[in-house]
């Protein structure tokens, strides 16, 4: 049987599907999100563009059908691809009707195999994220990395490896990177380069373009899971054990302040979902954010977004704005994405100040960097505090660190729950209640075989949590392997 390439060599593309009037045509370069092949006989103004984005390995003759097939479909939809009056049920239906009607129109010798892919393939391009929509909707793909058109990336299992598909040209990529971007309102463009955005689901998207950007359009996309991983999740992956669950519980009910450490990737976002869940419901909770990304159950949340500044450099609503409203909305918990200046001294000030059991994130490798990293971020703030009164209120404001990190066989652990002690002279005292037994060495395929253990010391909040009628078990802070 000949291969397709073959069976589509001879086909002349149908002129009633490729040539569209000149307004039609306008339109459809409006509104469609990809750059097109012009059609044999198109007016000589027409601009030039280049065909569809083609996956390593997949025949010309398909990515022909497919170029005629989008060519087609933007011309019968036109600019009711922008319609505000259609929902999106309503636009994805009515892509499905017409593109079903396109492909019988092409009259291609297709299997019903690659009538499918095409379909799919075609509408991912018009309403999804073109090459990356089937690496989105892969539930093993847990992060995206496009280093220009040509480099696709992708982590399974803690592991990079190379995605076989690839973009037609950087303004191909630059549209789909626009369209994510516009969908939440914000902006990228040579005068603004850089972007932190969202999608639907909340998986966190970054964005960098030329000039800034030399080997091309940059996106990263960490994606999050449709369901929102819960506890009993992170201990069946080994991020933690249950005895550590039991007591970052309590700690949450307790109304401790916990920061969670760790480096890029590390699972600081997730953790913080599930500490978050721990909170009751009855309970006012007040989310900040640069973007979107928590997955809170609770009803009684407000989640409030930074907004950057606009095109004439006005506008600009920080995180550090949102942490000083946010005390005047009467949270019961205030729960910030991640500190990262000036709004740690505020929030800092709302843990000494009334709000106890507040969450955040900071980026560092250990407890104790932690701790210097808040110093750091304090004195950005811009204050002329003196380094003693600073380490005095993370002393007196935080309770708890936990550490993230990412092994190097790939996996996500807590490595250390640490108690902040207080002061001894000018230096914060710390003492890990959990650590990570490193000495347990590897299995065959280089997975650390070690588990975070109790430390053997009884914490200082512990009589804080009784007094407060809430139980841990008597061994709680006992390493039973030692037994």
């Amino acid at each position: 049987m000949s291969s397709l390439s073959e069976r589509l060599a001879a086909q002349k593309p149908q002129p009633a599907t490729q040539v569209a009037s000149a307004g039609t045509r306008r339109a459809a370069r409006v509104a469609s999100p990809l750059p097109a092949e012009p059609a044999t006989e198109a007016p000589a103004d027409a601009e030039p563009t280049e065909p569809l984005v083609q996956a390593d390995g997949e025949s010309d003759g398909l990515a022909r059908v497919k170029q005629r097939a989008a060519v087609a479909l933007y011309a019968r939809i036109g600019t009711r691809l922008n319609d505000p009056n259609l929902s999106e049920e309503q636009l994805h239906q009515l892509v499905r009707d017409e593109l079903h009607r396109v492909v019988e129109a092409e009259q291609a010798p297709l299997t019903g195999e690659e009538r499918q892919r095409l379909i799919t393939e075609v509408r991912a391009d018009v309403l999804g994220l073109g090459p990356l929509q089937k690496l989105l909707d892969d539930v093993a793909v847990t992060e995206i990395m496009v280093n220009g058109p040509d480099y696709v990336y992708v982590e399974r299992d803690g592991k990079i490896t190379r995605a076989p598909v690839r973009f037609t040209s950087e303004q191909h990529l630059r549209q789909i990177i626009e369209r994510i971007v516009t969908r939440i309102g914000r902006r990228i463009d040579e005068s603004s380069p850089m972007v932190d955005a969202r999608l639907e689901d909340g998986s966190r998207v970054n964005a960098i373009i030329p000039p800034l950007a030399f080997t091309g359009s940059t996106l990263t996309i960490r994606k999050f899971a449709k369901d929102p991983f819960k506890v009993a999740d992170l201990i069946r992956f080994g991020t933690l054990t249950s005895p550590m669950a039991r007591l970052l519980e309590a700690c949450v009910h307790g109304k401790l302040n916990i920061i969670v450490s760790g480096g890029t990737g590390t699972g600081k976002t997730t953790l913080l979902n599930v500490l978050s869940s721990f909170i009751p419901d009855r309970e006012r909770i007040i989310t900040i954010e640069d973007a979107v990304e928590l997955q809170l159950q609770q009803d009684h949340i407000v989640r409030l977004e930074s907004r950057p500044q606009n095109s004439e450099g006005k506008g600009e609503i920080t995180i550090r704005d949102l942490v000083r409203n946010s005390l005047r909305m009467r949270p019961d918990r205030i729960v910030v994405g991640e500190v990262r200046g000036g709004e740690t001294l505020d929030m800092l000030q709302a843990m000494n100040t009334g709000h106890d059991g507040s969450l955040s994130t900071v980026h560092a490798n250990s407890p104790r960097d932690a701790i210097s990293r808040l110093e750091t971020l304090v004195l950005m703030a811009g204050m002329d505090l003196p380094l003693r009164a600073i380490r005095e209120q993370i002393a007196s404001a935080v309770d708890l660190i936990v550490q993230l990190d990412r092994l190097r066989d790939g996996t996500r652990r807590v490595v250390a729950v640490t108690e902040v002690v207080g002061m001894e002279g000018q230096v914060v005292t710390l003492q890990d209640v959990f650590a990570f037994d490193f000495a347990a060495g590897t299995d065959e395929s280089g997975r650390f075989l070690g588990v975070p253990r109790p430390t053997g010391v009884r914490p200082k909040f512990s009589e804080r949590l009784q007094d407060l009628g809430i139980r841990l078990p008597a061994d709680a802070f006992e390493d039973r392997a030692l037994r």
